[in-house]
């Protein structure tokens, strides 16, 4: 009975167009109402429903959300973003359909900068779809791709969503960042090879090859945007820094090359970019502080207890249960977006992956994947809609060019169900 007060009241409130921040904070009071009444809990007591909803935001691993964000406008605007492109560009640009190899190796490299599938996305779509447009590329099928490469961002670290699961989770984050690098690189390699097979045959005008001089040029020009994911996991590995603390040097970091080496990072933008950044953190912080309630009620319930009486059938089988549960997650994510999918689902199948046996880091990583790859599934969406608006494109023709790269990174999530030591493995290496 308490999961269908919890679904059904959370649906209600979504359905009459209720933010999820707020049909989260009615489902808590649902959910308190109905214990209350079933004697479960003493009463209903509005102070605890404000208590949670004030610690559940009041975390210092949180602190890392804000910075990274800040780190990615300092990114963009500071000429980081498209120097990357323009290194990816001397290097595979050259080749047949060579923008596209462009947008696969950028996204991987910017996406161990921001962690923010939106702002990459935002940055590479401003930047290649016009030169994509003119070089005589499908503009459906260059979005597809681009928005599929945005989409690592969450996987590789700095990652949001490592720092909003392992915070919900209770999950060493540092852990979740390094069991990440490998299978963002396979995502970006699935879409590079899609790409190669979709391409291959396409009459489309090459970028001219740079000479060696110029290449190492703008590799020079690069280097330092580059350095800072280098530095970034060199320094959680060698325990230098912390996660939160990471993110503060990626923020200072890009604020510095873009200031002061590059030059283009305006003091009169400065207010604007950390405005955005704080709105940003806002609504995620708003969304995490609503979660902490609900998953607090949801322990008082025993809900985890109810999903893993439904699931026990296939808890004698991990991968079994492992398949099951990203089929889920995959249905949901089509309806739900990244930050909230993480913030309700977590309470509720954590308890159920630890008692089946399944190591929450693995776990952890399949599931921002799995969010991820949700941010381009209709109807919801976000990074779809974002390349939608950049390349002036209708969602049913962004939808038919990213569907080859969501069935390739569908594949590399089921292969990681299959093949768990391509997640822990890459881990445990760089931990010792």
């Amino acid at each position: 009975m308490t999961v269908s007060i919890f679904v059904l009241s959370l649906l209600a409130a979504m359905a009459v167009g209720m933010p999820i921040a707020y049909a989260l904070l009615v489902c808590g009071l649902c959910l308190m109402a109905y214990l209350a009444g079933t004697g479960v809990i003493a009463g209903f007591d509005s102070q605890i429903l404000a208590q949670r909803f004030v610690d559940g935001a009041d975390n210092f691993p949180l602190l890392a959300v804000p910075f990274f964000l800040l780190a990615g406008e300092f990114m963009n605007a500071g000429g980081l973003s498209r120097r990357i492109v323009q290194l990816a560009m001397a290097w595979v640009g050259h080749y047949r359909g060579g923008l596209g190899y462009v947008a696969v190796v950028a996204a991987i490299i910017m996406a161990s900068l921001s962690g923010s599938a939106v702002a990459d996305t935002a940055a590479l779509s401003a930047l290649l779809i016009p030169m994509m447009r003119s070089a005589g590329y499908d503009v459906g099928r260059s979005a597809g791709l681009i928005a599929a490469g945005g989409i690592i961002a969450p996987v590789i670290p700095p990652s949001i969503g490592f720092i909003i699961f392992g915070v919900s989770a209770n999950v060493s984050i540092t852990k979740l960042f390094l069991a990440g690098i490998v299978p963002g690189v396979m995502m970006g390699i699935a879409i590079g090879i899609t790409w190669w097979w979709l391409a291959r045959k396409e009459n489309v005008k090459a970028a001219e090859q740079l000479t060696l001089t110029q290449k190492l040029q703008a590799t020079s020009d690069g280097f330092l945007a580059l350095g800072l994911p280098v530095f970034i996991i060199g320094g959680m590995k060698f325990g230098v820094f912390t996660p939160t603390e990471a993110a503060v040097v990626a923020a200072v970091y890009s604020f510095v090359v873009g200031a002061f080496v590059y030059k283009e990072l305006q003091w009169s933008k400065l207010y604007g970019l950390i405005l955005a950044a704080g709105k940003t953190t806002a609504v995620i912080m708003f969304l995490v502080a609503a979660a902490m309630v609900s998953a607090w009620l949801i322990t008082v319930a025993n809900i985890p207890a109810e999903v893993a009486k439904m699931m026990e059938p296939f808890m004698g089988n991990q991968m079994l249960l492992m398949f099951v549960l990203m089929v889920l997650i995959v249905v949901v994510g089509t309806a739900l977006d990244f930050t909230p999918t993480v913030l309700i689902l977590t309470p509720v199948l954590m308890p159920l992956v630890k008692q089946a046996g399944i190591d929450p880091v693995y776990f952890g990583v399949l599931f921002i994947m799995n969010n991820a790859i949700g941010l381009i599934t209709p109807p919801v969406g976000t990074v779809l809609n974002v390349v939608c608006g950049v390349a002036r494109i209708n969602m049913d023709t962004a939808f038919k060019g990213v569907l080859p790269f969501l069935m390739a990174e569908l594949v590399v999530l089921f292969l990681l169900v299959i093949f768990p030591d391509l997640v822990i493995m890459p881990m445990k290496w760089m931990l010792n």
